[in-house]
């Protein structure tokens, strides 16, 4: 459930179709941004091949990929409270780094 401008819920139905269901598998993200909105680059890099393919792109206005942090946040919180800690592989051979494309 959201709030409107009011504070007040708003009762919200989220239609999920079959194949948007399944979601996409990625293992990198490339993050640009400019003044009014911020690319996030969603990508699959096979193992040991020389090529990458964008999944998915979204783009948010700030505001957005603010609220977009702070839930992450929360929500890895809870996720490693209940599960242990998220340990980050050291890369090479490990997860490609995210990057930042200013």
């Amino acid at each position: 459930m959201t709030e409107n401008k009011e504070n007040k819920p708003l009762n919200l139905e989220v239609q999920l179709d079959e194949i948007t269901a399944l979601g996409q598998y990625v293992n990198m993200m490339v993050v640009q941004h400019s003044p009014t909105e911020f690319v996030l680059d969603f990508i699959f890099v096979p193992p040991g091949q020389p090529r990458a393919r964008v999944r998915s792109r979204i783009i948010l206005a700030p505001e957005h990929a603010r609220s977009l942090l702070k839930v992450l946040t929360e929500n890895i919180g809870l996720f490693e409270k209940r599960f242990g800690e998220i340990k980050l592989p050291e890369h090479p051979g490990g997860l490609p780094t995210p990057h930042l494309v200013q």
